[in-house]
């Protein structure tokens, strides 16, 4: 056995209880202990997804309780993948945050890190847990810690941002519970894996009630129009590696979450029309008020929300190739997005209303970091040879397969208003003159790295794809193959006890 994924959690959400208890001794442990914990995780997580990419899945039952009685974890080529990659975030995140304010003292520190272990340990269980209302709980956890860490900056908006984000949140639960409870009045079970076995027992009344209640509950995380009204206000509000964590490991969670449902768990005729209806939707209105924006973290946030409304269409497409685009686009989202976030932050570091005209000529002053910027740009938009390219093709080719022009004509035309938007920084940028009230802030140089390692991923997997092409095959066949998922859970489990 290479690890356990009880770890995963366990781990994060303890150092998240030691972390102020040790700060009392040593202030710095603050801001070290979460590196160490998630460098460890990083290892561990590593080590058990090439494990199941060669073998098979791992199994995880709580004291010794077989599925589907006990609580399980499932750390299989799609959820180890996930959670390889949101544990690999939530290290850069923390690299970039350490002393990203030169003025945040320890208890402002001690919160900080605090919470970004919560959504950290969150994130994984949601992604790894085979319960569904073990899911539910790490929703909760991973959207407090959300709701605190938009609220981290006094003086801003943030705590408005923050309640709007709670609210939407109270909804979200409440949708959650009532179809928790409408899948275990008609089967009695609350496993993912038992669920998918017996759903074909429960009417079809009840199938999509539960369904709407989840896409309600859900899409609230996963940032799905019309239920991402939060986002722009907390990703401008929040602090900038909060933002890159929200887009990198916030809602992959809940897409994941989304996705899982309808793959696996309900068997509903149309669904995959569905997730490309809503990804439509929330692509074209995303991207349409991207451009519209004055502000740079307001203008990324709606890009993220587009970004994750292209997965959902290629999600829908409802094929081995459509999937493995759609896991391959959130793989670079998850790397790019973070670099645009953490890259802009220093941009308008020393900036109140963070306006993408006072990016203007920064490209003289700032090189690394905007071309870091303009990298993440380039790549976020497909242009070869990026990673971002990829992903995009694999979209089109996937959508091409199945005679989708419709879906291929829209992802290009809003393709191209995303060119619109990220030219006019990049050239503001590099051919615009700097103003003189706008004070540069060059970053530090665990941020420089950082940055550096998110760019440097860009371009190695621009270049060589093939280079997760295995982990993305062998992630997109254990989504489409629901039997297998079902028969291991039920099957085989791995005992903290033995």
């Amino acid at each position: 056995m290479v690890g356990s994924p009880v770890l995963l959690i366990a781990i994060p959400l303890l150092a998240a209880f030691l972390i102020p208890l040790i700060g009392m001794i040593w202030k710095e442990s603050v801001r070290l202990i979460p590196g160490l914990v998630l460098a460890f995780m990083l290892v561990s997580s590593a080590s058990m997804l090439l494990y199941v990419t060669n073998n098979s899945t791992i199994i995880e039952t709580i004291a010794g309780w077989q599925a589907p009685w006990g609580i399980n974890l499932v750390f299989s080529p799609l959820t180890g993948f996930l959670a390889t990659l949101m544990i690999f975030l939530g290290f850069i995140v923390w690299l970039f945050s350490y002393r990203f304010k030169r003025n945040v003292d320890f208890e402002p520190a001690k919160k900080y890190f605090i919470f970004l272990m919560m959504l950290v340990a969150g994130a994984v269980g949601i992604v790894i847990t085979g319960d569904i209302f073990n899911q539910f709980v790490f929703i909760e956890i991973t959207s407090i810690s959300a709701y605190a860490l938009t609220a981290f900056y006094t003086g801003r908006n943030s705590a408005e941002a923050s309640f709007k984000y709670l609210l939407m949140g109270s909804l979200s639960s409440s949708a959650l519970l009532i179809a928790i409870a409408i899948i275990y009045s008609q089967l009695g079970t609350l496993n993912m894996a038992d669920i998918a076995d017996k759903m074909y027992l429960m009417p079809t009344g009840y199938k999509i009630t539960a369904l709407i209640f989840f896409f309600m509950g859900i899409g609230i995380e996963a940032e799905i129009f019309p239920l991402n009204g939060w986002a722009p206000d907390a990703y401008t509000e929040a602090p900038g590696p909060i933002g890159a964590a929200f887009a990198g490991i916030v809602v992959k969670a809940g897409v994941y979450a989304m996705i899982r449902l309808v793959f696996t768990l309900f068997d509903i005729p149309n669904s995959m029309q569905f997730l490309v209806v809503i990804g439509l939707v929330t692509l074209i209105v995303a991207e349409t008020s991207a451009i519209k924006q004055d502000k740079l973290k307001r203008m990324l946030a709606y890009s993220s929300i587009g970004q994750m409304g292209l997965v959902f269409v290629a999600f829908g497409i409802g094929t081995a190739e459509g999937v493995f685009a759609a896991l391959f686009l959130m793989l670079n989202h998850a790397i790019i997005k973070p670099l645009l976030f953490l890259s802009g932050s220093y941009l308008v570091f020393n900036s109140k209303e963070k306006k993408i005209s006072e990016v203007n000529g920064l490209g003289k002053h700032m090189p690394i970091t905007s071309l870091l910027f303009a990298l993440g740009a380039f790549a976020i938009v497909g242009l070869p040879p990026f990673s971002g390219f990829w992903s995009k093709l694999s979209v089109l080719t996937a959508a091409a397969n199945e005679g989708m022009i419709l879906i291929i004509a829209l992802v290009l035309i809003v393709s191209v208003v995303e060119i619109v938007y990220y030219f006019r920084v990049v050239n503001r940028i590099y051919f615009f003159e700097k103003s003189d009230n706008v004070v540069v802030q060059k970053p530090r140089i665990n941020a420089m790295i950082a940055m550096l390692i998110l760019g440097s991923i860009i371009l190695v997997i621009g270049f060589d794809p093939d280079i997760v092409s295995i982990y993305l095959h062998k992630a997109s066949h254990d989504l489409m193959n629901t039997r297998e998922y079902i028969d291991n859970v039920l099957s085989i489990g791995q005992s903290l006890t033995k």
